[in-house]
C-alpha cells in the first residue's frame, strides 16, 4: 500500500495526506498520547522540519538561480532584443503583481465575518507582537528598502536574511560574469549551473517530503483549531484563482492583440500543449522544451527569438509566481488584522517582483520566496503552513500563468522584430 502511494504523482500524493490530516485532526485532541508521547508534539516538530528545510535552501537556490539567468545574457544579446525582453518581463510581473494585490484587497481572504482569521487559522505568535514589527513605518522606511539593496556586507546581509541586498548583488554578479573573457567565463558559468543543478536537486527532494509536511502542519491546525480554518484558506484560494484568470485571460491576451497585433485564441490554441504540460509538470523548466516546441512550430516564432526570451522567461519571467506572492503575503498579514500602509505594500510589490526574478523554475519553490517577502515585511514565517494545504494546485495554476506569459513574451518579440508567425490569420 506504501509502495503505491509513493508512486503517484506528488500533487495526489499531497491531497492524500491533506485528507488524512483532516481525519486525524478531528478524531484527536491536542492531549492525545501515542506511547507516552504527546501528538501534537510530535505534529509540531514534524512541521517545523519540513519549513526550515524550506528556509535552508533560501540563500543557495536564490543566488545560483539568479546568477544563472543572468548569465545567458550574452554581451551581443543585450542590445534592442535583450531591452525589449526584460522590458516586457518586468512591465508584466509589475502587473500580475499589482492585479493580485487589487484582488486581494478586495476580497481580504484573511477577514472572516468581519474579524482577523488569526485564532480561526491556528496562526502563531502574537498579533501585537506582530503588528509592533510591521505597523508605525513611514518614508523613511520606504528609503530603508533601497538602502539595503546595496548592503555593505553581502555576507552578513545573508545570514541576517536581508535578501534584497542578496539579490541585487547576483542580478550584478551574473550579468558581469556574462562579460567575461574567456576561460574564466566558462568556468563560471559551469559552477553556477552546476550549483543551480544541485540546488534544483535538492529542492525536489525536500518536496518529496511535502505530503509528510502538509500532514503534520494541517493536521496540528485541525487539532487545535477545527475545521473552521478550512474557510479563510477557500477564500485565499478562490482569491487567487481570480487574480490569475484576470492576468491569463485578459491582460496578456490584451498585450498579444496591441503590441503583438495577433489573435489571442490562435496563441491559446497553438500553447496549449506547453499549458497542459506546465499545469501538470508544476514546473517552467521542465515545460520548456514543449513551451519552444509550440512557439516555433505551432505558433511560428523564429528559434533566434524563442532560444533567447524563452530559456531566460523560464528563469527570470514568473507572473504567476508574482501574483502569488503578493496575494499570500497580504493574506497573512490580513490574518492577523494588521492595516498595512502603502509603504508596506510597496515593499511587498518591490521584493515580489525582485524574488521573482530568483525563483527558479521547479515546483513550489515560491514557497522559498514567500519566506523571503513575510521576513522583509515582519510576518512570522512559520504561517507558510498553512498556504502548503492549497498550494500544490494553486502551483500548477501559477505555472501555466508563467509559461504562458513566457510563450507571449516570444510572440511580441518576434512581431517587433518583424517576423510574421503563424498567428496573424
Amino acid at each position: 500500500m506504501f509502495k503505491k502511494f509513493l508512486k503517484l504523482q506528488l500533487h495526489w500524493q499531497i491531497f492524500i495526506a491533506l485528507a488524512f490530516a483532516v481525519v486525524v485532526g478531528v478524531a484527536t485532541t491536542p492531549e492525545t498520547q501515542f506511547l507516552d508521547i504527546s501528538l501534537l508534539s510530535v505534529l509540531d516538530f514534524l512541521g517545523t522540519l519540513f519549513l526550515n528545510a524550506l528556509k535552508m535552501l533560501i540563500v543557495p537556490l536564490i543566488v545560483s538561480s539568479i546568477i544563472a539567468g543572468m548569465m545567458e545574457l550574452k554581451p551581443d544579446m543585450l542590445g534592442r532584443l535583450g531591452s525589449k525582453t526584460l522590458l516586457y518581463y518586468l512591465s508584466t510581473s509589475f502587473v500580475a503583481i499589482i492585479t493580485g494585490l487589487l484582488i486581494v484587497n478586495l476580497l481580504q481572504p484573511g477577514i472572516v465575518d468581519g474579524e482577523p482569521a488569526l485564532e480561526m487559522l491556528g496562526l502563531p505568535a502574537d498579533a501585537g507582537d506582530v503588528l509592533e514589527k510591521v505597523e508605525g513605518r513611514g518614508a523613511g522606511d520606504l528609503a530603508e528598502v533601497f538602502l539595503r539593496m546595496v548592503p555593505v556586507n553581502i555576507v552578513s546581509a545573508a545570514a541576517q536574511g536581508q535578501m534584497l541586498g542578496l539579490i541585487f548583488f547576483s542580478l550584478l554578479f551574473g550579468y558581469f560574469v556574462a562579460r567575461l573573457k574567456e576561460p574564466l567565463c566558462s568556468t563560471q558559468k559551469t559552477f553556477w549551473q552546476g550549483l543551480l543543478g544541485v540546488m534544483m536537486q535538492m529542492t525536489n527532494l525536500i518536496m518529496k517530503f511535502a505530503p509528510l509536511g502538509v500532514f503534520a502542519l494541517v493536521a496540528k491546525v485541525v487539532m487545535t483549531s477545527g475545521l473552521d480554518a478550512f474557510l479563510p484558506l477557500a477564500v485565499f484560494f478562490v482569491t487567487v484563482v481570480i487574480a490569475l484568470a484576470v492576468h491569463l485571460f485578459i491582460f496578456l491576451p490584451v498585450v498579444l492583440k496591441l503590441l503583438a497585433r495577433v489573435k489571442p485564441t490562435l496563441h491559446f490554441k497553438a500553447m496549449m500543449p506547453a499549458l497542459l504540460t506546465a499545469f501538470s509538470t508544476s514546473s517552467s523548466s521542465a515545460t520548456l522544451p514543449v513551451t519552444m516546441d509550440c512557439v516555433e512550430r505551432r505558433a511560428g516564432v523564429s528559434n533566434q527569438i524563442s532560444g533567447f526570451t524563452l530559456p531566460l522567461g523560464a528563469t527570470v519571467n514568473m507572473d504567476g509566481t508574482a501574483l502569488y506572492e503578493c496575494v499570500a503575503a497580504m493574506f497573512i498579514a490580513q490574518a492577523y488584522g494588521l492595516q498595512l500602509d502603502m509603504v508596506t505594500q510597496f515593499t511587498i510589490v518591490l521584493v515580489a517582483l525582485l524574488t521573482s526574478v530568483g525563483v527558479a523554475g521547479i515546483p513550489s519553490a515560491s514557497l522559498v520566496a514567500i519566506a523571503i517577502i513575510l521576513g522583509a515585511i515582519g510576518l512570522p514565517l512559520e504561517a507558510i503552513g498553512l498556504i502548503l494545504v492549497v498550494d500544490r494546485v494553486l502551483d500548477m495554476c501559477r505555472t501555466a500563468v508563467n509559461v504562458f506569459s513566457d510563450s507571449c513574451a516570444a510572440v511580441v518579440i518576434a512581431r517587433l522584430e518583424g517576423e510574421e508567425t503563424k498567428l496573424v490569420n
